[in-house]
């Protein structure tokens, strides 16, 4: 339970960039310089700060939709199984996170890359004993479907 709500608390951070009330700190058109340190982001606690799952918007694609955001997570969390419309590529910056593919596990590491075709099924874990903190870019609209939805 605790997993679903971080991760639909992190697309619904992402897509509550729209909102005329929220205006991020990094958040820009896509022609202007973006410059961005974990230390000096603006983190909001995600799911009402009882989670401990935070995010910051760095930056949404006025033509495309796309989404770029840092996220971080505590240790242990495990995102339900998902998919998206759009490609995401993820980058990871602290812990680390189990990736898989069917039967295969794979794993990313600080500085370890993953890119995640539109439409696959996504299951992700954070397994450190730390906070697993990434860069996560979605190429298009934002969107979350629960494995088995069309």
């Amino acid at each position: 339970m605790r997993a679903v709500a971080a991760l639909l608390v992190l697309i619904a951070s992402a897509a509550s960039l729209r909102s005329p009330g929220r205006t991020p700190q990094m958040a820009a058109a896509s022609n202007g310089l973006i410059v961005a340190n974990l230390n000096s982001a603006k983190w909001e606690p995600e799911g009402g700060g009882s989670g401990g799952a935070e995010s910051a918007t760095l930056r949404e694609d006025p033509i495309t939709g796309g989404v770029e955001v840092y996220a971080r997570y505590p240790a242990g969390t495990v995102f339900p199984p998902h998919w998206h419309s759009a490609n995401e590529r993820m980058v990871l910056l602290e812990g680390r996170i189990s990736i898989r593919d069917g039967a295969a596990e794979k794993f990313l590491d600080p500085g370890g890359y993953a890119f995640m075709p539109a439409k696959q099924i996504q299951n992700i874990s954070c397994i450190s004993k730390t906070n697993c903190t990434f860069y996560v870019y979605w190429d298009g609209k934002l969107d979350f479907h629960k494995a088995g939805e069309n």
